[in-house]
């Protein structure tokens, strides 16, 4: 019972925040709960989850070299600006720090602070109009660093 209050606090403030994708994951998480199914399903998400969630963001944020409106020239163009260069080192610390973040979370256990993450997440995502997603903060990252360095 506990959880279901948690889950469903959680919910309630991806709604009022406005976070959508946190919203359909935890509606998710209880509708799996209230079917009974979890015994089946938590175990597969817990093991798999993580990375077929990575697979699909990936793949979509790859989407426009895939369809042809970004070109090798294009690519080639932007690993000699200052713009591509900063993606690319901001690129990389954030996916250490993510990875550091997951092994602190899974590998050494402090899952309980995901309560605390998430509730970041939607407060950044209501009052801020960010989006709780992790890839796009390097975008984050380097929009701040473009508008510090690049003043037009």
């Amino acid at each position: 019972m506990e959880t279901n209050i948690i889950l469903i606090v959680i919910l309630a403030a991806a709604l009022l925040g406005k976070a959508d994708s946190v919203a359909i994951a935890v509606a998710a998480l209880i509708i799996i709960k209230l079917l009974n199914v979890e015994k089946y399903i938590f175990p597969i998400l817990d093991q798999k989850g993580m990375f077929w969630a990575l697979v699909l963001l990936i793949a979509a944020i790859l989407i426009p070299i895939a369809n042809g409106s970004i070109t090798l020239g294009k690519i080639k163009g932007s690993f000699i600006s200052w713009i591509g260069l900063t993606a690319l080192i901001l690129s990389f610390l954030t996916t250490y720090l993510s990875g550091l973040g997951l092994k602190y979370l899974t590998v050494q256990g402090h899952g309980e602070i995901m309560p605390a993450l998430i509730l970041g997440s939607v407060a950044a995502a209501a009052f801020l109009k960010g989006v709780p997603v992790g890839p796009l903060i390097t975008s984050g990252m380097l929009a701040v660093v473009v508008k510090v360095f690049h003043k037009s």
